[in-house]
């Protein structure tokens, strides 16, 4: 019955890092830092899932942004901008992510549990090559390693909604039908990346950029606010094509099972 080939999984928000901090918390503090400009988490929320480079330029497109911004500097941002941000997002970066390196709970078990099944485990993320040299251990020390990895920077072609990573994963991982992939992701450019890659797209509600807050600050959460913010991020990732939304990648065993039978009756993704 077992269909599915490969797991194609991002990082921060999916599999490690809940709620997805490491990144967002870093953009306020290179704007801060290298500009003296504030923006808030939820702005820094907006484009995530994108290679950081393209994620800060988004960013300066943001109306409110770029008003503060013109505000601030009587311009728009340039490319050079962006560059001087990157420059700062990546040293902060590198330092942070090793604090973030946390399996979500739930991850090393599902992934022992895929492997016993024979399904490949690949993974890609937003994040550039320096930033995953740092991150890709600290998680394996952790307790999470999948079978490979590609960051943002690697191909030429580019990164996300493009569908390269995910498909460098089949290249890497030996799989001979993208359709028998599924790309699990917790932001809208991720589960882009799946369509276009010809895979089943699984978008994560709760664990990730949509929900957004810390695992301790979602436990003290009541019942009615974390309705509230699941049901925003579930119809923001439905919206962006994704086949399946569950709360955390401990669900995704469950939906493997209904990919398996929409495969064995003859659908594609």
């Amino acid at each position: 019955m077992q269909q599915v080939n490969a797991v194609i999984l991002d990082w921060a928000g999916t599999t490690v890092d809940f709620g997805s901090f490491a990144p967002t918390q870093i953009f306020v503090e290179a704007f801060q830092q290298t500009f003296g400009i504030d923006i808030t988490l939820e702005e820094a929320r907006i484009p995530m899932g994108l290679g950081k480079w393209q994620h800060i330029e988004a960013l300066g497109k943001l109306p409110g942004i770029d008003a503060r911004w013109r505000a601030k500097l009587g311009r728009s941002m340039t490319p050079q901008d962006i560059d001087a941000l990157y420059q700062a997002f990546m040293p902060l970066q590198i330092a942070k992510v090793v604090d973030f390196a946390e399996p979500i709970a739930g991850v090393p078990e599902v992934i022992a549990e895929l492997r016993r099944q024979g399904i490949k485990i690949g993974s890609c993320s937003g994040y550039p090559r320096a930033v995953m040299d740092v991150l890709a251990p600290a998680a394996a020390a952790r307790g999470y390693a999948p079978d490979y990895w590609v960051a943002t920077d690697d191909l030429a072609a580019g990164g996300r909604p493009g569908p390269w990573m995910a498909l460098q994963n089949v290249i890497a991982l030996g799989v001979d039908a993208v359709g028998h992939c599924v790309k699990v992701d917790d932001a809208v450019p991720g589960i882009a990346e799946g369509l276009n890659a010809g895979m089943w797209s699984v978008g994560l509600a709760l664990s990730g950029n949509e929900f957004g807050v810390q695992w301790q600050e979602y436990q003290r959460m009541d019942a009615a606010e974390v309705a509230r913010r699941r049901g925003l991020a579930a119809e923001k990732l439905y919206a962006a094509g994704a086949h399946y939304v569950i709360d955390t990648l401990a669900e995704l065993p469950g939906i493997l099972d209904a990919i398996d039978r929409r495969l064995a009756n003859g659908e594609r993704p």
